[in-house]
């Protein structure tokens, strides 16, 4: 009942911070604001390390620390195939993968069992996760195999995500929830610093390339010395610095409400089954769709009420397994 209830929770909340996520995303890079959630996540676990408590131990420290990596892959493989798209096949693909890896390795390898209707609600689940975060578009086209292959990819990590976790003890409360934030944060930030580097590079040339152009046409030296200074002036415009700080903002508060949801799932898959939690962890799209729709106006497709009737079917049906 327990993971039920963690596990459905998380998966809504973690709906809630990729709305916040994408709303970032809309103001800084997606590769920026991830990097920020990723640190404000570790900031608050940081805080709350005190009052949770967690053991500290090099096992626990190692699979948190994996978990972290294999995040940052998932994420990074999710981005670039809904860049590809089209996102209404891709993204429910994503979330099936992340579901049936993790039932896969709990039924196969931890030697998980249920009662048949355990079996009928997991099955049912994921039924709900295909239709939850299915988004129909006007027009869509196939998906190239390219993009098929990096959203197997990303669900894949997802999936090994749980997997990591769930191999941490229970004594170590959320010290590897800590080591995951911090990870993925280091790589995150260590990625945007690298595509800063090469723009800048890029700007540089283009810069001197148009100042030697202009110095080559007559204009006097002076000219084109500011023509590149300008160029290269650290200063933006106002609406920039605004939208870069309510950006800012948005992916702090993302990465807030990530890491309540990453407890969240941890308490699930500590209460009980992987294959459970998994499969509940990921009608993550619910809150997604849920909030932009309160929030956004944007109309929720029939088929997703269906998908989300069928996710709390199946989630009674498996807190009763």
């Amino acid at each position: 009942m327990l993971t039920a209830v963690f596990s459905l929770s998380g998966a809504l909340v973690f709906g809630a911070a990729d709305f916040l996520g994408g709303l970032a995303a809309k103001r800084v890079s997606a590769l920026l604001a991830t990097a920020v959630a990723a640190l404000s996540g570790f900031v608050l676990l940081v805080a709350l390390l005190p009052v949770l408590g967690g053991e500290w131990n090099a096992h626990d420290v190692l699979w948190g620390a994996i978990s972290g990596a294999i995040g940052c892959v998932g994420i990074g493989l999710l981005y670039a195939c809904l860049a590809i798209g089209p996102m209404s096949i891709l993204s429910p693909t994503t979330a099936v993968v992340s579901a049936i890896v993790p039932v896969v390795w709990g039924l196969v390898v931890a030697g998980e069992r249920f009662e048949a209707i355990g079996y009928w609600g997991l099955g049912l689940a994921l039924v709900a996760v295909l239709l939850v975060g299915f988004v129909p578009e006007r027009g869509a086209v196939r998906p190239s195999l390219r993009g098929i292959l990096m959203a197997v990819g990303s669900g894949a990590a997802i999936g090994g995500f749980y997997i990591a976790i769930d191999q941490t003890s229970d004594e170590s409360g959320i010290v590897p929830l800590l080591l995951n934030r911090g990870v993925n944060a280091v790589i995150m930030f260590a990625a945007v610093g690298a595509v800063a580097a090469v723009v800048a590079l890029r700007a540089r040339g283009r810069a001197r390339g148009r100042a030697r152009g202009r110095v080559g046409a007559g204009a006097p030296h002076g000219a084109a010395r500011e023509a590149s200074a300008a160029l290269e002036d650290p200063r933006m415009p106002r609406a920039d610095r605004s939208a870069l700080v309510a950006g800012i903002r948005l992916a702090v508060a993302c990465g807030v409400v990530d890491a309540v949801a990453n407890a969240l799932l941890l308490f699930g898959i500590r209460a009980g089954d992987l294959s459970v939690a998994s499969v509940l962890g990921a009608m993550y799209p619910a809150g997604t769709i849920l909030l932009a729709a309160l929030v956004l106006r944007e109309r929720i497709a029939p088929v997703q009420w269906a998908g989300l009737v069928l996710a709390l079917a199946a989630a009674a049906m498996l807190a009763v397994a």
